[in-house]
């Protein structure tokens, strides 16, 4: 039956009742009764969320000084928490809170009072936002004595209460873990109010905001910025270890985890901003914004937290920030003598995801973490995390962010240059154990990716290409292992069955031979392993000299590909063997939930060429340039008719369809056939030039030694190699080319989508 909105004892019952915990209310009200309600008495459905955030309008106006207040505040919280999802599931609902409710103004509120014709949305979220800064609810007091009447929530500065220090605030105060608790329960309502967004379709337009997330970060929150300090300071200045007493954490529940979790998750769901696409793109009303605000933009974004977010500057708040999630992304690798000694945290995805929009909306943030070689701090887990993830599939997302934050971190000279750093941190790795650097642990994880992780991945391959290109022209000195494995991976990617077997897979090796080229013009000297193992390995280039192209060729190495599927192995590349302590990535456990991804865009959407010049200065280069890298100009020919806008001359058709790629057996020879003239199109383009020119001078004189000297010792040819040049021998070395990434409404999707995924399973 419908109930009288007046009827004040049957509703307050939902509320007034004793202690209920969240996991109460869960049981208490099943999703089967709240559907019912919806569908038979909706009436009462919206008579109890308009009541329930009626209670917290008040609330926010008295400031809750009784215990009880406090309690009806956290049981609508919950209740609301649990009611908003079937709310969001519902077409015909989802307008409900946006709309103003006929005669709902306060009780004895005039009627020009603003509040009465505010929506049910703008009235919870501003009601939310008060009570996050609510004195001896939410923060501690800052009045002495003990006044029976609250603080007037109304005249407090919410700056000075601020829940952590760090960015833009110098006081700690005290731990209290009711309020810890208190906050938690109101960051998980906002939470839900914002996941809207999981019940729509992904859109592509990205100026699709989401409602809740726009009218929370605007100018209407008068607490924006003390909660977006709070926030951020809360998550970086969190130390997960606890005192460092082992076993700790199973002693005492961290109330400060949860919370933190929760700051974590608000917060990159806060940071959406209109500004997706590339920089300079129309936003809404008409005006131009660009991803990251400069100080000298008087205006920014809209969006409040992603302009506060765009405006650090201070040195010592980028530090803060910096060593924090550093820190706690280096959690999960820390290995103790004793086994589960230290607590481990969970978010890592959600900082991944907070550490790429802080380098995407802030560039002297970028320029601070390359600034020295603490950027190692965050490379050395992302790339623990990646060789952990490749085996299981329910972690593809994983592997994504951790792609694309390298990807853009690479497009930095000062990247490349820090790679150098020798490695020596010994985080257990089911890598081969080398001597090397930081350069050489990215290869030989990135070879492992590729030639040991499952079909889902390959459409990053393109991306794991680029990051080595990247940085190729500034590497000193690879290992012997990184090397080979370089070598091992044109090996594979040069196979004439590989290559006639797919529109797109000659690209692979154009990147492989630009490394090659790269390193040999800018990094001859001290890179003797490297030329030694190209030296071995010769016979391929000569090979993909000789391509043949004529069409019988071709289908014999067809044939060849239907007897033998599997791509590429391991076998050939002289596995070392593996770093102590460490466990081999593990497929997904029976049963793991798997979300689902948009198709990220192909690598020429996703970067835009730089070339450096002689002063090191970045100049943009536009796609009809001549100086074109032989792989772009190779582009329009080598794609096929079905997905190619070959005429052109665009930059456009890389590979936009991932699933055109698949390497194995089930690789789409019957839509598209390879024909000579493709194949001649492509190898007529292969810059083989320089490296042929290397193994012209140095290949009689390195099997002279060995006949001189009947060696067969490699340290006796490395030696000679490492004294050797090719000052003057080799062709003009041609321009750097870097491919930067540039922000674009596919990838601004993309990470929706998968932060949702997130959110949603965690």
């Amino acid at each position: 039956q419908p109930v009288e909105a007046t009827d004040d004892a049957f509703w307050d019952q939902f509320w007034a009742d004793t202690v209920t915990s969240v996991q109460d209310v869960f049981a208490l009200v099943p999703a089967a009764e709240i559907r019912a309600v919806r569908e038979e008495s909706p009436s009462n459905l919206a008579t109890l969320c308009y009541k329930a955030v009626e209670k917290l309008v008040q609330a926010a106006e008295s400031g809750c000084p009784s215990q009880t207040e406090k309690q009806i505040v956290l049981n609508c919280t919950r209740l609301l928490t649990r009611i908003l999802p079937y709310i969001f599931e519902d077409a015909d609902w989802r307008g409900f809170f946006w709309s103003t409710v006929p005669g709902a103004g306060r009780a004895g509120a005039d009627e020009g009072d603003d509040e009465s014709g505010r929506p049910l949305a703008e009235s919870l979220l501003l009601a939310i936002a008060d009570l996050l800064f609510c004195p001896e609810f939410t923060v501690q007091s800052h009045r002495k004595g003990s006044l029976d009447t609250a603080e007037d929530i109304h005249s407090i500065d919410s700056c000075e209460y601020i829940w952590e220090a760090g960015v833009g605030f110098a006081h700690s105060p005290p731990l209290n873990y009711v309020h810890d608790l208190n906050r938690t329960e109101l960051l998980k309502l906002l939470l839900t109010c914002f996941s809207e967004a999981m019940y729509l379709a992904p859109s592509s337009e990205s100026n699709v905001l989401n409602p809740w997330v726009q009218f929370f970060c605007s100018t209407d929150n008068r607490h924006a910025l003390p909660l977006f300090t709070s926030l951020l300071n809360v998550v970086c200045a969190y130390d997960p270890v606890g005192y460092g007493i082992p076993y700790n954490h199973l002693l005492f529940s961290d109330y400060r985890e949860q919370l933190v979790e929760h700051a974590g998750q608000v917060l990159i769901v806060m940071l959406e901003h209109e500004g997706g696409t590339a920089a300079g793109s129309p936003t809404l009303d008409g005006t131009t914004t660009t991803a990251a605000m400069d100080d000298q933009d008087p205006v920014g974004p809209d969006n409040l937290f992603v302009n506060y977010l765009s405006r650090i500057h201070r040195e010592e708040d980028f530090q803060f920030i910096l060593k924090g999630v550093a820190h706690l992304l280096t959690n999960p690798l820390v290995q103790t003598y004793l086994p589960n000694s230290t607590k481990k945290i969970q978010f890592h995805q959600e900082l991944l995801v907070l550490f790429w929009k802080l380098c995407d909306f802030n560039k002297k943030f970028l320029f601070f973490v390359l600034k020295s070689s603490d950027v190692l701090d965050i490379l050395v887990p992302i790339l623990f995390y990646l060789n952990d993830a490749q085996a299981d599939q329910s972690r593809v997302g994983l592997m994504h962010i951790g792609v694309f934050i390298l990807l853009l971190l690479s497009g930095e000279r000062n990247f490349g240059v820090r790679l150098n750093k020798p490695y020596s941190v010994r985080v257990p790795m089911d890598i081969p154990v080398f001597t090397g650097t930081h350069a050489d642990l990215l290869i030989v994880i990135f070879h492992k990716i590729i030639t040991s992780g499952h079909q889902r991945l390959q459409p990053l391959f393109d991306c794991l290409l680029t990051i080595v290109v990247n940085v190729s022209p500034y590497l000193k000195g690879l290992s012997i292992v990184s090397a080979n494995k370089l070598l091992h991976l044109l090996e594979a990617f040069s196979t004439s069955w590989f290559l006639f077997s797919a529109s797109q897979n000659h690209h692979l090796v154009f990147f492989l031979l630009e490394v090659f080229n790269n390193i040999i013009q800018y990094q001859f000297d001290g890179n003797s392993n490297l030329v030694y193992a190209i030296i071995r390995k010769r016979n391929v280039f000569h090979q993909l000299a000789n391509l043949h192209t004529d069409p019988s060729s071709i289908q014999r190495a067809l044939q060849r590909k239907k007897t033998f599927p599997e791509p590429i192995s391991r076998t050939n590349s002289q596995e070392g063997v593996s770093m102590k302590g460490s466990r081999p990535a593990a497929h997904a456990e029976p049963g793991t939930l798997k979300i689902s991804l948009i198709t990220t865009p192909g690598i020429d959407k996703l970067t835009e060429k730089s070339q450096v010049s002689e002063d090191g200065t970045m100049i943009s280069v536009q796609p009809t340039d001549p100086s074109q890298s032989p792989l772009d100009s190779s582009r329009a020919a080598g794609a096929s008719d079905t997905e190619s806008n070959a005429g052109t001359g665009d930059d456009e058709v890389f590979y936009d369809k991932p699933e055109r790629r698949r390497l194995s057996s089930t690789s789409c020879v019957s839509q598209w056939t390879p024909t000579s003239d493709w194949v001649l199109s492509w190898k007529c383009k292969l810059p083989l030039q320089t490296i042929m020119r290397l193994l012209q001078v140095l290949v009689p004189q390195v099997e002279k030694i060995c006949i001189d000297k009947g060696l067969t010792d490699e340290s006796e040819i490395l030696k000679f190699l490492q004294h050797g040049t090719l000052v003057g021998l080799l062709p003009v070395p041609h321009p750097i080319l870097i491919r930067k990434y540039q922000a674009n409404s596919g990838t601004a999707v993309w990470f929706r989508t998968y932060m949702w995924g997130v959110i949603y399973l965690r």
